[in-house]
Formats: structure tokens, C-alpha cells, sequence
């Protein structure tokens, strides 16, 4: 199904890369100078809430008054939904800084899941990863009294979490392998709950139609492929060229809603005019909202049936 009718809620500033809204339909995102920001329902009105001083990437509601952010420079950190100074939780576990923290999922007891996406390449070398495969994404768990233990190691490029609504696994998107694994709480065994995708996966998340949401912001690029099966000093060399050169991603975007059971319920696809590389997705009560790793607006689809 392609997609319809897109609303862009234009924000003051650039990369609004995750989106999560609270219970009065405010609506969360952070850009790429350090602002959190909270719009309105409709959009209108946008206030500043706080300041990373860093790069926010995903979000997520923590408790009933405060927003967790992963931040690729910063950490793991909290803020009053009323805005406020930052309160750092975490920049290292097991004896390793945090390369690239990149999202999370928050549990009813405040269990917070969430990824370290590189041992080697932070945020402004995201594409390097890609290229080399490295596996060194992390995903871990630090629990309400600050303790941080590994879930999964030797992610490619780990990227978006999200629970099953019953909290009986969680589930890590691997943006270099184009699939979502999961980890099964209650014995910790891993498998992979969606497999083969079109495109690059980034940001998922549990919608409140108890769908894990789990986007696709870009196709496969053929190009990579090639570049990944090249020797080591020629992958070296496609790294040092400009952007502009290097494999780039297109301009079709997807999201797809997976049921716990791993079937594909919904799927959207397509291009939406001016709007690509969508990394951030989050359904609440029928409507669908969308963060960009490239544009200055969120967009907001009509409510689904």
C-alpha cells in the first residue's frame, strides 16, 4: 500500500530523526544541534524544552513526567517533559564508552532497553559502518537501579528497540543486515523476527495498536553491496570520498506494522513529496508520525482504519 495523504509539521531546525508522543498528543523530537523539542497536537506551537549540548537520536517516555533520549554524543540521558536541564544515566557499560547511543524501549518497571549502534564509528561516520560491517553494535539493559548488562553482541549497526506488548521479547533493528532481531526475556535465546527486507531498517517502535512498527529509510543500494566485498583498502578508500560520491540512499521510505507473532499487518511504501529518509516512526491511536534523518518537519498521516 503506498501512501496517502502526508501532513509535514514543520520544526525549527534540521534532522528531527525520532518523534514519540505523550498522552495529551504532545509530540517529542530532538534535531541535530542538541534542542528537544515539544509541539503541539496540531503542530502550531513549538517550545524548546532542553539542550543536549550533543545529537539526539530516539526518544522514549520515561515514567509518567520525564523523556529518556539516546544521545549519539551524550549518552543516556532523562529531561522533564516541562523542560529542564538533561540528568545523565549512563555514557559507558562494561568497561566500554558509548561509541553511538541510538534508541530504546522503556519497560513498565522502567527496565530501559537500548542500543550502542558501533564500537568504531560515531554519528558522523554512520555510512562507514555500513560500508565496513563492522558487527560491533551492542544491545543492553540497564535496570531501575543503574545496572547495565549485554543482551546481544556482534549487531550490523544496531539501531531501533521496541518490546512486545507483553514485554516477552525485545526487539533490535540490524540497519547493515536489513532485519529486526529479537531477544527473548524470559531465557534470553535470540532469533530474528523480521528477515529479508526491502530496505534499510532504522528506528521501531510499539504502537498503541500493539503493532511493532519498524521503518525502512531507504532501499537496498546496490552500489554497497559491491563496495562491501571489496578488499580492505579499497572499502578504506570508498570511505574517504565525499558523501556525495559514496553509495546513497534513495528517496522511497517504508514503514511496515509487524504483529508480536512476526506477520506483516501493514505496510506502507513509496515516496512522500518532500519528505525521505525516514528513521523515526510512532502509531498513536490510529495515526502514524514520522522522524527524517535529512528534512526540517515530522510528518503525520490522517488516522488508519
Amino acid at each position: 500500500m503506498r501512501f496517502g495523504e502526508v501532513t509535514l509539521y514543520p520544526v525549527n531546525g534540521h534532522g528531527p530523526e525520532d518523534v514519540v508522543v505523550d498522552g495529551e498528543g504532545r509530540i517529542f523530537t530532538g534535531v541535530d544541534d542538541g534542542r528537544i523539542l515539544r509541539l503541539s497536537p496540531d503542530g502550531r506551537r513549538i517550545d524548546v524544552i532542553a539542550d543536549t549540548g550533543g545529537r539526539p537520536l530516539g526518544l522514549e517516555l520515561y515514567g509518567d513526567d520525564e523523556l529518556l533520549i539516546c544521545d549519539a554524543r551524550a549518552g543516556l540521558l532523562v529531561v522533564p517533559l516541562d523542560g529542564g536541564s538533561p540528568s545523565v544515566l549512563a555514557t559507558s557499560a562494561l568497561g566500554l564508552d558509548f561509541v553511538f547511543c541510538n534508541n530504546a524501549a522503556v519497560a513498565a518497571d522502567g527496565t530501559i532497553y537500548f542500543t550502542d549502534s558501533s564500537r568504531r564509528f560515531g554519528i558522523d561516520n554512520w555510512r562507514d559502518d555500513l560500508i565496513e560491517q563492522t558487527a560491533g553494535g551492542r544491545l543492553l539493559r540497564r535496570t531501575p537501579d543503574g545496572s547495565i548488562d549485554l543482551l546481544l553482541d556482534g549487531l550490523q549497526f544496531a539501531n531501533g528497540v521496541a518490546l512486545a506488548p507483553d514485554e516477552s521479547f525485545v526487539a533490535v533493528a540490524e540497519t547493515g543486515a536489513c532485519r529486526v532481531s529479537r531477544v527473548w526475556l524470559d531465557d534470553g535465546r535470540s532469533d530474528v523476527f523480521a528477515d529479508g527486507l526491502w530496505g534499510f531498517p532504522d528506528n521501531i517502535s510499539t504502537g498503541t495498536d500493539g503493532l511493532i512498527w519498524v521503518t525502512q529509510a531507504s532501499p537496498k543500494v546496490a552500489a554497497l553491496d559491491v563496495v562491501r566485498r571489496l578488499p580492505g583498502f579499497l572499502r578504506a578508500g570508498v570511505r574517504r570520498l565525499p558523501a556525495s560520491v559514496q553509495p546513497s540512499p534513495g528517496r522511497e521510505v517504508g514503514v511496515l506494522g509487524v504483529a508480536p507473532d512476526g506477520k506483516v499487518v501493514r505496510e506502507l511504501r513509496g515516496e512522500i513529496d518532500g519528505f525521505h529518509m525516514l528513521v523515526g516512526v510512532r502509531e498513536w491511536h490510529g495515526r502514524l508520525y514520522f522522524g527524517s534523518l535529512e528534512e526540517s518537519a515530522i510528518a503525520v498521516t490522517p488516522t488508519i482504519g
